[in-house]
């Protein structure tokens, strides 16, 4: 009679635990899934090659899914970012010492894939308007110091609040806007170049 008990019991206690982490897998899916797209412009950003963005992601979402249980924070998106960048940043470590790969290939992609943020035009010239500065502007973007990047790819296509990318770079706030501000006006200074040089 102990014995069956003792059966009932483990087979119960594996059926709540395949119960639970099927629960857990789900409620990852709801928080996580949705804040994808976010967290890919950001390792495209970071990485500036689309494959070693995807595999930043993947790793992400991986590091994610295993401390799931342990997240206590009430926005996941900061979290997942923060996650990102660990791997991002654990990346260039191990690349630290081996010479760096052409970006010219991704720099190509990059500027022929169209931004998910860019509204559709009315017209063909407003379009073809639209997709020079766009392609413009990912360049120019893509050019910033990687600080400065990071910071304007959070809050400008991220739409992150200054305290929420204070939490994903580590820094106070005031080290998130002062980079902001200095990452606008580099940019405004490149794209008068720009502006100069195709006049």
């Amino acid at each position: 009679m102990a014995a069956l008990w003792t059966a009932e019991h483990e087979t119960g206690h594996k059926t709540m635990s395949v119960e639970s982490e099927a629960d857990r897998a789900r409620r990852f899916r709801e928080a996580a899934l949705p804040h994808l797209d976010d967290v890919y412009t950001l390792a495209r950003y970071l990485m500036r090659d689309a494959t070693d963005a995807d595999d930043a992601v993947q790793e992400c979402y991986l590091r994610a899914l295993r401390h799931f249980d342990s997240y206590r924070g009430p926005a996941v998106k900061p979290w997942l970012l923060a996650i990102l960048r660990n791997v991002c940043n654990a990346e260039f470590a191990r690349r630290a010492t081996q010479p760096a790969p052409s970006e010219q290939a991704g720099d190509d992609e990059a500027a022929d894939a169209a931004a998910p943020w860019q509204e559709p035009q009315r017209s063909p010239e407003a379009e073809l308007l639209r997709h020079r500065d766009g392609e413009t502007i990912r360049r120019l973007v893509a050019a910033l110091p990687p600080v400065f990047r990071e910071a304007i790819v959070l809050r400008d296509i991220n739409s992150l609040s200054y305290r929420d990318i204070a939490e994903v770079a580590g820094v106070p706030v005031g080290t998130v806007m002062s980079r902001l501000a200095r990452a606008r006006t580099m940019l405004r200074a490149a794209w008068n170049v720009e502006e100069g040089a195709a006049s």
